[in-house]
């Protein structure tokens, strides 16, 4: 008997929020033009979720391991300025 067994792979992708005055936008540094918007941090959460997915099962393994092995750090600087 045939069993059909699907195996995932799971990956961790970076995601920089952004809140203006009405909404939050997402995007992932690593995906080219993978980004998504929201009105709340929790539907911007969703909706990037939902894109990187899509994004993900678009791209063949070698392109995977391509885009997702970026180096990425963020930080935080404080400047004085005149």
């Amino acid at each position: 008997m045939l069993t059909s067994e699907f195996f995932f792979k799971f990956y961790k992708v970076n995601i920089v929020i952004e809140k203006d005055e009405d909404s939050y936008y997402a995007y992932s540094p690593e995906l080219p033009g993978c980004q998504s918007q929201g009105d709340s941090l929790e539907e911007v959460t969703s909706n990037i979720k939902e894109a990187v997915e899509v994004y993900l099962e678009t791209l063949s393994e070698s392109e995977k391991q391509e885009l997702l092995n970026k180096e990425i750090l963020t930080m935080t600087l404080e400047f004085q300025v005149a």
